[in-house]
């Protein structure tokens, strides 16, 4: 037997039961062979759950854009750290699976995994997050530290108080997915990013960065609709280091750096920002202001690129009619081996 159905254990789907110890118990028995952790449509009330070793829990997902799906989780209560941890849950999965934080708590995550140190396990974590509503956690939706290799695609992760998702750590799928109304940054950089492919997401109205990444090399941002970031819809480095080796291509940046608290500065009302940054390229993208749905609030952005130092990157042939209330550059410091050319508007 490899797969265990939650209800055999006694789990209640009704919303008010406490089914912890019914989980618990299903994922202890699948930690034993892999195997799989069956979770049918219902409403469960959980407390922290941990994920083991090559086990898949799966749903019937179902998630609407408003609304949460069939397979839903509601966190207990704020007395933890976070909902599901994956720390040590090599090749573990969660599939189809929607995760209610309820804003409880301070700073709880939806799921987590937490290293000591980089290579904190000594192999490949590769978890794998498909066709999860992720939302309402007064913390990140997912908080990944010192993480090695995973993938999150076709998710919606929404309405977290921290940040949709945290890296901080090297080797990622993002594909397909949404970041949508977080109070920090869809996508935040720890101390080190690497080699990501972020690709076909849609990240809106968070009240911070669309995508702000401080320190790393090896990004492939390609494809994705930032629309009103409370910021940048990308920040790449800062005044003490940056990113290299980057392509940022076929994005649209549309109304951001929205006015709000989260703005760093007056630079930040902007769609793109790269400070002490080199080797990047960013190509054959789309800018365009605006305001809030239905004429409302301020315009924005003040500024569509805002540069500072960065050596051997090359921003070319995107369109930028309409982008910005200002000036569509704004350059400061170094960046005379940078190419800037033919982009219209």
């Amino acid at each position: 037997m490899t797969e265990f159905n939650v209800i055999s254990f006694g789990a209640v789907p009704d919303g008010t039961v406490d089914s912890t110890e019914a989980f618990r118990k299903a994922l202890s028995e699948a930690e034993r062979c892999k195997g799989t952790v069956i979770v049918p449509s219902g409403n469960y009330v959980t407390g922290p759950l941990k994920l083991g070793a090559g086990v898949a829990m799966k749903g019937s997902s179902g998630w609407s854009f408003r609304d949460f799906g069939t397979s839903v989780l509601h966190l207990r209560d704020g007395d933890t750290d976070c909902m599901i941890d994956m720390t040590g849950a090599f090749g573990g999965s969660i599939s189809g699976i929607c995760l209610d934080g309820g804003r409880k708590g301070k700073n709880v995550h939806g799921v987590k995994i937490d290293w000591e140190k980089y290579n904190g396990g000594e192999k490949e974590d590769t978890p794998t997050f498909d066709d999860c509503r992720i939302g309402n956690f007064s913390g990140d939706g997912i908080h990944l530290k010192h993480i090695w290799c995973f993938s999150i695609r076709h998710c919606m992760i929404c309405h977290n108080l921290g940040c949709g998702l945290y890296i901080d750590g090297w080797d990622a799928f993002i594909l397909d997915n949404w970041f949508s109304g977080n109070g920090n940054c869809g996508i935040l950089g720890g101390p080190c990013v690497a080699s990501i492919t972020v690709t076909g997401n849609r990240v809106e109205w968070n009240s911070g960065a669309g995508f702000k990444f401080y320190r790393g090399d090896s990004y492939n941002i390609t494809g994705n609709f930032f629309d009103r970031s409370g910021g940048p819809a990308i920040s790449l480095g800062d005044e003490n280091g940056g990113c290299n080796t980057v392509t940022v291509t076929g994005n649209i940046f549309r109304r951001n750096g929205k006015p709000c608290d989260k703005l760093k500065d007056d630079l930040d009302s902007c769609h793109f920002r790269m400070m002490n940054c080199e080797n990047v390229v960013v190509t054959g993208n789309a800018f365009l202001l605006g305001c809030d749905d239905g004429g409302k609030g301020e315009y924005s952005p003040v500024h569509s690129v805002v540069l500072k130092n960065n050596s051997y990157c090359i921003i070319k042939d995107n369109v930028m009619h309409r982008a910005q209330l200002g000036e569509t550059f704004v350059t400061d410091g170094d960046n005379s081996t940078c190419v800037i050319d033919n982009n219209i508007g």
